[in-house]
């Protein structure tokens, strides 16, 4: 157990908080998609190659790659603000 003080908390940047609900909403909007293509089938919708369905079924593709690599950003991002606060104190 350690019984160094950090001293305070590092407030919360803006870029922080901007990869965060980009990576979240890509994640939330894929899995809404990914469930309609799935109940879409059971309730009768045959052509997917019309209308909306072509970027729905596409868009869970591209936006989890997305929303992970967002992810990733965002930890590189934390763990390099909290390694120059650590070398500054």
């Amino acid at each position: 157990m350690s019984t160094r003080n950090s001293g305070p908390d590092l407030p919360v940047r803006r870029i922080d908080r901007i990869l965060a609900y980009m990576a979240l909403g890509l994640t939330i909007v894929s899995i809404v998609c990914f469930f309609a293509v799935i109940l879409a089938r059971p309730l009768g919708v045959s052509d997917f190659s019309t209308g909306v369905w072509p970027l729905v079924v596409v868009l869970p593709l591209i936006a989890l790659p997305i929303a992970f690599i967002l992810i990733i950003a965002l930890l590189i991002v934390s763990f390099v603000r909290r390694s120059r606060a650590n070398k500054g104190a």
